[in-house]
């Protein structure tokens, strides 16, 4: 249920940067990107040892803060979330 719920919130969070009136094309990257590390992780066949997923969303938590709060709830949710699953 976690991993979908994951999966939820970067599909919301591309969503909203999307839906943006300043889109900002790099930041709509960042997000794109994290949904492929994340499909990443979920792949057994990978090695995601070195996977710095959680990181990247930290960071882009707090570039959020000022710019974007509704995507910053949605990164905060997420950064719980990935916490619940051990990533």
């Amino acid at each position: 249920m976690s991993n979908d719920r994951a999966n939820e919130l970067i599909k919301e969070l591309i969503k909203e940067l999307e839906q943006e009136t300043a889109l900002d094309v790099a930041t709509v990257e960042q997000a794109k990107l994290l949904q492929n590390k994340f499909e990443d992780i979920l792949n057994p066949d990978l090695d995601t040892s070195d996977n710095t997923m959680l990181d990247d969303v930290i960071a882009l938590e707090a570039s959020f803060a000022t710019t974007h709060p509704v995507a910053e709830k949605l990164i905060r949710e997420l950064v719980n979330t990935l916490s619940r699953l051990g990533i």
